[in-house]
């Protein structure tokens, strides 16, 4: 079934026939001349059909670029949903890794090996946490957040056992596992795939009061929560809102879990989201750019209290903690800090939404974000929505994606230059006001 995100056009047009329209799918020998058009057939005639892309078939990046197999350069503003915050194959993430898979990629932590130990050692202390519990994927880190609350809420708080539960907020979005789904609010995320894991419950995002009511509850073990939500369309909490959960989770004996998945990492102009509140959760789940793009690797942060409660046999996982994961995860926040992405966020994301704030309110309903984690807000018609103002941009040398069909991100790579940022903000300014 296509998106319902899709262009009227494209609503029409079946996938099957999408690929009946285009050319023969070339073989393997054929495969580096390909045509976008071929590209897009391959992946339909052969994929499953779980995702709806915007139509650019990308071939090489590089920095705040990519080329299509045609060879037009973008510039990419999605940044694979902020995996690649240090841009597109950043050198010295290259080389670390280059360096590393020619010595020593995977033991499995049957073994001991000589890079975990400088990896957990390193990730601890710049954020100030007793231990990392390292996986791959972001959804695995919002897993094992939800089985160590749990663990902790029967071993340290005392619930009684198969009782615990886990509160989220309503728009959430860390993934498509089982747990994630039934965690959802969102019908495309969960519909069909019950029945769903118990012991969830969803209060309204920014809301306090929800929040402390639901928390009253003796069984609930964490909030998990994102401090910026991103698939819900860059939404920001209210002023305060982080420092409330705090207090809440603490005052409630309740684990405040901090999703920093694609906020973290200096995308919203601090190292992590919920420094501008200058709070600290009990739990931060990271991915996405600690691999700079690279590789797949998450984890997970938190105190002996916490996470001494999970023992051996109890979780884990083949890659887990690999010493190429390791590798790359302390060379890309390694560029994060020396490169100060961080500071380079702040400073062009506050350009960013005065720029976009000014463009017509016919076409723009509002714009919000924080860093260079930024969404534009789109006044649907009949003539246009957020999907056709992205074909647009594309056409114009600049790729964006829509989230719940009225919203455009756009999260650059934070090395993003003053020059690349006018470049970027001509474009879409440009794109914008030709729907007037």
């Amino acid at each position: 079934m296509m998106s319902r995100y899709c262009s009227p056009l494209l609503r029409r047009i079946s996938l099957q026939q999408l690929v009946r329209s285009q050319f023969s799918v070339p073989s393997q020998a054929a495969a580096s001349k390909l045509t976008s058009d071929q590209v897009f057939a391959r992946e339909s005639r052969y994929g499953a059909h779980n995702y709806h892309p915007l139509p650019v078939a990308l071939a090489k990046a590089k920095g705040v670029h990519v080329w299509d197999v045609e060879g037009k350069r973008y510039l990419d503003f999605l940044s694979a949903y902020s995996a690649v915050n240090q841009g597109h194959n950043h050198p010295k993430i290259v080389q670390a890794m280059q360096d590393q898979c020619q010595v020593l990629s995977l033991t499995s932590r049957a073994f001991y090996n000589d890079v975990l130990g400088e990896y957990e050692e390193y990730i601890t202390k710049l954020f100030g946490y007793d231990k990392v519990l390292p996986m791959n994927t972001g959804v695995e880190g919002g897993e094992t957040a939800c089985k160590l609350a749990r663990k902790w809420g029967y071993k340290v708080k005392g619930v009684p056992n198969n009782q615990a539960r886990v509160v989220f907020a309503e728009g959430n979005f860390w993934g498509r596992t089982m747990a994630a789904v039934s965690s959802s609010t969102d019908p495309d995320c969960y519909e069909g795939f019950g029945p769903y894991m118990p012991g969830f419950d969803i209060v309204p995002y920014s809301d306090l009061g929800a929040l402390d009511k639901a928390t009253q509850d003796p069984t609930v073990v964490a909030y998990m929560v994102e401090p910026i939500q991103g698939e819900a369309g860059v939404r920001v909490p209210d002023a305060g809102y982080l420092q409330g959960v705090r207090d809440i989770c603490t005052k409630n004996n309740v684990l405040f879990i901090a999703d920093e998945v694609q906020t973290g990492l200096a995308r919203t102009g601090k190292r992590l989201c919920i420094d501008h509140d200058n709070v600290r959760p009990d739990i931060v789940i990271l991915g996405k750019a600690l691999s700079g793009g690279m590789y797949p690797v998450s984890a997970i942060l938190a105190d002996d209290e916490v996470m001494l409660t999970i023992r051996p046999g109890e979780h884990g996982s083949t890659y887990g903690g690999n010493p190429l994961a390791c590798k790359i995860a302390m060379a890309a926040l390694e560029v994060l800090e020396g490169e100060k992405l961080a500071e380079n966020a702040e400073r062009l994301g506050k350009i960013v939404r005065s720029e976009l704030s000014q463009l017509d309110d016919n076409i723009v309903a509002a714009v919000r974000g924080k860093g260079l984690l930024n969404a534009v807000i789109i006044k649907e018609t009949q003539q246009y929505d957020a999907w056709q103002v992205c074909l647009r941009l594309r056409d114009n040398g600049l790729l964006a994606k829509p989230t719940h069909g009225d919203i455009i991100r756009l999260a650059p790579p934070l090395t993003l230059t003053d020059a690349e940022l006018e470049e970027s903000l001509g474009i879409i300014k440009k794109t914008i006001l030709s729907f007037l």
